[in-house]
């Protein structure tokens, strides 16, 4: 069977076309019945006349219900009323599979309830657009950074360690030991930059934080950039642009799926077209406690801090050069306070929150040595990553950017479980 697909149908007005697809909605007016259809790439309004379909056609359309799959052949036109909208006139159909009893009807639902469902919720125009934007986001950025020249290597995902000394760690057996699903490939990374000079990876991360918050997953992806002789500033700019480079490319190639999110365009436009914000760590906490938070010097910003600092922006915010006592161990301290480190949080516009956390490594041998022994870090394990600096080394930058945070600001969800296929969370591992 030669099938057509609904994304491409604007091509084809006034031709004979094939569908596969599911109805999504029916209704019917009595001598006019109105198939709703999606086929994966799109979706259109399917029409079938009583008085010229025929009565074995009507008959059968009187069969159908919600989510049955259905192939049917009718011809384009276009809509009377909707510019760049088109509809079908059907000519023919043929049941595929039967949907008695769909369960995820036209009222509403609790969140429970399609999570509990999430294989059937994934059908929804709303979880449809979503995952559409996370894959263009993820093309998006992998597409600029090989222009940029990097290249894509894979990192680990059992590591004998965690990268950054936490304790959030999901700990498994690996034969005869103990191990560690990866939270950061970071530190291969940083191996790998010192032979390819810019680097990737695009990875799951594990993290068994206990947070129920609308921006937390326990299984989540990240892209990870590294790069060798990079100072800070330039690493900055990077992320910079990798970010309009990502909004620009959803908002020319995604969007019918911000339409169906009713997402604000303007928003978008304007991180494309406008630069960031950048704050110093004192200044964003001099800025917060003028706006009424909490915050102190040597605070970690928390969620209701990142809302407040940036929710009347329309670019991202960079806070950048924190504390040294608040960051780990690896970061490379600020040249004019060495109280200070050269690292940066990029907050998402409009109160979205972090999108990407990074910055410029320690590459000094002596330095991080003492840092590794001051916390009494075992020497067996990472050696191998103290011995890059002992051979060549060079000032070098590296930074994660979360995919899941990132479809979530770009698509203007509220939840961040809705970014994932089959999300994971403290209190949910299924289906």
């Amino acid at each position: 069977m030669k099938r057509d697909f609904i994304g491409e149908l604007s091509r084809k007005v006034g031709e004979k076309v094939t569908l596969a697809g599911w109805v999504l909605n029916l209704r019917s007016s009595g001598q006019i019945m109105f198939l709703e259809l999606r086929d994966g790439s799109g979706f259109i309004q399917a029409i079938v006349e009583k008085t010229s379909a025929g009565e074995t056609l009507w008959n059968l359309a009187q069969t159908l219900t919600l989510e049955s799959s259905i192939e049917v052949e009718g011809l384009v036109k276009k809509h009377p009323k909707k510019e760049n909208v088109y509809e079908l006139d059907v000519k023919s159909l043929r049941v595929v599979g039967t949907s008695p009893d769909y369960p995820i009807g036209k009222k509403e639902h609790g969140p429970d309830f399609l999570l509990e469902n999430r294989q059937l919720w994934l059908r929804v125009p709303s979880q449809w657009a979503i995952l559409r934007i996370r894959h263009l986001v993820k093309a998006s950025l992998q597409e600029f950074y090989n222009s940029e020249g990097f290249v894509e290597i894979d990192t680990p995902t059992f590591t004998p360690t965690p990268c950054e000394g936490t304790t959030d760690l999901f700990e498994v057996q690996y034969f005869d030991r103990k191990a560690y699903l990866t939270q950061n490939g970071q530190l291969y990374l940083e191996a790998l930059a010192m032979a390819h000079g810019k680097v990737y990876d695009l990875c799951p991360n594990f993290r068994a934080e206990k947070s129920k918050t609308r921006k937390h997953l326990t299984e989540f992806w990240t892209l990870n950039p590294e790069l060798a002789f990079c100072e800070h500033e330039e690493s900055l700019a990077l992320q910079e642009r990798a970010v309009k480079y990502s909004a620009a490319y959803i908002l020319k190639h995604g969007r019918r799926e911000l339409e169906v999110l009713e997402r604000n365009i303007p928003d978008l436009e304007a991180v494309v077209a406008k630069p960031f914000i950048h704050y110093e760590y004192p200044d964003a906490i001099a800025e917060l406690q003028k706006r009424g938070s909490a915050i102190k010097y040597g605070d970690d910003l928390g969620a209701d801090d990142e809302v407040l600092l940036t929710q009347d922006s329309d670019v991202p915010v960079i806070v950048k050069n924190w504390p040294a006592e608040i960051k780990p161990f690896y970061m490379k301290r600020h040249p004019s306070d060495p109280n200070r480190v050269q690292n940066a949080d990029m907050l998402a516009s409009r109160g979205f929150g972090e999108i990407i956390g990074g910055g410029q490594r320690e590459d000094d041998y002596l330095i991080m040595k003492k840092r590794m022994e001051d916390q009494k870090m075992p020497m067996e394990v990472f050696g191998w990553y103290l011995e890059l600096r002992k051979y060549g080394s060079v000032p070098h930058c590296g930074f994660g950017m979360g995919i899941e945070r990132l479809t979530r600001w770009m698509g203007g969800i509220h939840h961040i479980r809705e970014t994932a296929a089959f999300p994971r969370m403290l209190n949910r591992i299924t289906p």
